[in-house]
């Protein structure tokens, strides 16, 4: 099984499904991770600074290729730059997702959900709905997103914009692997109670664990699956 998780930032793969990730390559299914950005250009008071390659850049990606090393999954780059997603032409997002995808023909994909605060998430999930048309001979067979800590739960509270998850994956086994490689990002991690802290992160997982009966697990929201 090919199993594609795409995301705007690196760190967005460990938050959002990092215990799956593990999962899965426990499995033995490949795991691939797309980022679409640096994750870090926008904090930058400059904006002409945008891409520059300078130790906060270079850090957050040498974070990124040392979780993909730790927990075994590929790790490809998209050339955009942070919080500005929405400034690039529709069509060149899908073109760059669907490079990858072409190389790796994933069964299942992983992309963020549409009604994320974050404005970068919301278009890496317009652009994966349009990358992955069920089309052709080689589309993946299953689509889900899943809830990014920070972002996902300071959306809207309504309608088609909140994350209404229909799928729960029990990650009992991988959580403290998911909390070992989340520390490789320890630049991006806040203090308890805010949402993206260890802790925050463990009571998420055991809230949904307590769900389906388990000790931790990761929620997501099942947008398409085709069975052939």
């Amino acid at each position: 099984m090919n199993v594609l998780v795409v995301g705007a930032h690196p760190d967005d793969e460990l938050l959002g499904l990092g215990g799956t990730i593990i999962r899965h390559i426990a499995m033995g299914d490949k795991v691939s991770v797309l980022l679409l950005t640096d994750g870090h250009t926008s904090r930058f008071r400059d904006p002409s600074r945008a891409g520059e390659h300078s130790p906060e850049v270079v850090a957050r990606v040498e974070s990124s290729e040392k979780a993909a090393q730790l927990l075994g999954f590929d790790l490809y780059f998209a050339p955009f730059f942070d919080q500005r997603l929405d400034i690039v032409p529709h069509i060149e997002l899908v073109h760059a997702i669907e490079k990858v995808a072409s190389e790796i023909k994933p069964n299942i994909v992983y992309c963020h959900h549409k009604g994320d605060v974050n404005t970068d998430h919301q278009v890496t999930f317009s652009a994966c709905m349009t990358s992955f048309r069920s089309v052709g001979q080689d589309y993946p067979t299953k689509l889900l997103c899943y809830e990014t800590f920070s972002s996902t739960e300071w959306g809207v509270p309504s309608g088609e914009a909140y994350f209404m998850p229909n799928v729960i994956v029990d990650i009992s086994q991988f959580l403290d692997k998911k909390i070992e490689a989340l520390k490789l990002y320890e630049q991006e991690m806040r203090a308890f109670p805010h949402p993206r802290s260890y802790e925050g992160i463990k009571i998420a997982a055991q809230r949904w664990g307590s769900v389906i009966g388990v000790h931790a697990a990761e929620a997501f929201m099942l947008i398409r699956e085709v069975v052939k």
